[in-house]
Parts: C-alpha cells; structure tokens; sequence
C-alpha cells in the first residue's frame, strides 16, 4: 500500500513539474521503498530511465539530490542477488565517481 501511494505522488510531482529538488526526493522514496521491497530491476528502471536523467537536468552533477540517486543506483545494483559482474562493476565506478564529487 505504502508502494502505491509513493509511486501516485512521484508520479504528480512528475507531470506537474513541481520543484526539481522536491520531484527527486519523491522519486527517491519511492526508490527506497522499492529496494526495501527487494524490486530491484523497478528501482534500476526508475533510476536509469527517470530520476537519473531529470536530476542531472534540472539540478547538475554536483548537487547533493543528485548524488543521492547515484547512490541509490548504486544500492539497486548491489543488492540485487542477481547482480552480474558488469552490475557489480558499474555499481563501484559510480560510487567512486560519486564519492570523488563529495569531497569538492
């Protein structure tokens, strides 16, 4: 129930172009709830498709909202039990990459 009602805000604040920062942290929420829930090619579709591509649009690579979804991304690869060698891969350049941005 908590999933529905996180993808229906994510989904308003999507198509109303509601504040940048506030759309991400919805779609953050509903990242997590969906990692928490073990879905993880959703939270990778949600991420790669969506979140990734708007935050680095609408807020830049250096903005904290935006390493957060680096981050999630990075959750959603790495525990996922069906994680390939190329997921693991790309799971630990983006976090060193991201890692390396924070300390600016």
């Amino acid at each position: 129930e908590a999933l529905v009602l996180k993808r229906e805000i994510y989904a308003r604040r999507a198509t109303m172009g509601s504040e940048a920062d506030r759309t991400v942290l919805a779609g953050g929420n509903l990242c997590c709830s969906l990692l928490r829930a073990k879905r993880f090619a959703e939270a990778k579709s949600l991420l790669r498709d969506q979140l990734l591509p708007a935050a680095r649009r609408s807020l830049g690579p250096e903005h904290c909202y935006f390493m957060d979804t680096e981050e999630w991304l990075v959750q959603a690869l790495h525990r996922d039990p069906g994680a390939t060698r190329d997921d693991l891969l790309e799971a630990e350049a983006l976090a060193l990459g991201t890692l390396q941005r924070r300390r600016r």
